[in-house]
């Protein structure tokens, strides 16, 4: 009986971090709402995301393991003291938890946001959310941006305060939204990604994915969640 009781006052007392230890992986995804995002660009970000995570083959490698999810944590970032939690860290244990995610998603509005891209300071703050997370196998900042930092702290000097923290963070850039034709398009994003690569991506495997304007957004984000999930899933489920 007193071993029973035991068991149930540290059930009781259990620690968040504890609570998350069958976590396979913790993902923080960091959405642009800076300036140069207007409200039809905003809407295909928020709506490419939902349609991202309800792919069939992403959602086949998040619910691989019930009984070790993948969490997610969604929030929005632009200036240096605008920073906006979406969804709070949940874990994907099932068709539920998901739709509940994708209907929160689903019903969020453009609010008001400075103009400015503070992306180091959106490091930061992704990186502070993983810390929350620390007994997952493995924890990823998922970012997406459309333009260079231009406030705050330089995400060179953020990515080297972090170097020690074991997490990974990945880009998802979004270039112009101008004709195809215009070879100018894909300098610019040529451009863009070469600065995500050097002054933002970092850990084991990080990478930076394209997307060829805000259309583009949805099969984008689904080609990266792809790519971040699918390695853990496989090694854990042999």
């Amino acid at each position: 009986m007193r071993r029973i009781l035991f068991f149930i006052l540290c059930a009781h007392f259990v620690s968040p971090t504890v609570a998350f230890a069958n976590c396979r992986q913790a993902l923080a995804i960091g959405l642009d709402v800076s300036g140069s995002v207007d409200l039809r660009e905003y809407r295909l970000q928020i709506d490419g995301l939902v349609a991202a995570l309800n792919h069939p083959e992403v959602t086949k490698i998040l619910l691989a393991m019930p009984s070790a999810p993948v969490s997610l944590l969604v929030y929005e970032w632009s200036g240096p003291d605008d920073q906006e939690l979406l969804v709070g860290w949940t874990p994907i244990t099932g068709q539920d938890a998901l739709q509940n995610v994708s209907k929160t998603l689903a019903q969020t509005q453009r609010r008001e946001a400075t103009p400015g891209t503070a992306l180091g300071t959106a490091m930061q703050i992704g990186a502070d959310y993983l810390d929350q997370m620390a007994s997952c196998w493995k924890r990823t900042l998922d970012l997406s941006g459309d333009g260079k930092s231009n406030l705050g702290p330089r995400p060179r000097h953020v990515r080297e305060t972090l170097m020690s923290s074991e997490i990974t963070i990945n880009a998802l850039v979004i270039g112009s939204d101008a004709p195809a034709a215009t070879d100018r398009r894909y300098v610019e994003i040529g451009e863009l990604s070469a600065y995500f690569a050097a002054e933002v991506i970092m850990g084991a495997d990080s990478f930076v994915q394209t997307a060829l304007g805000f259309e583009d957004y949805a099969n984008a984000m689904t080609q990266k969640l792809k790519r971040e999930l699918a390695g853990i899933a496989v090694s854990a489920l042999q």
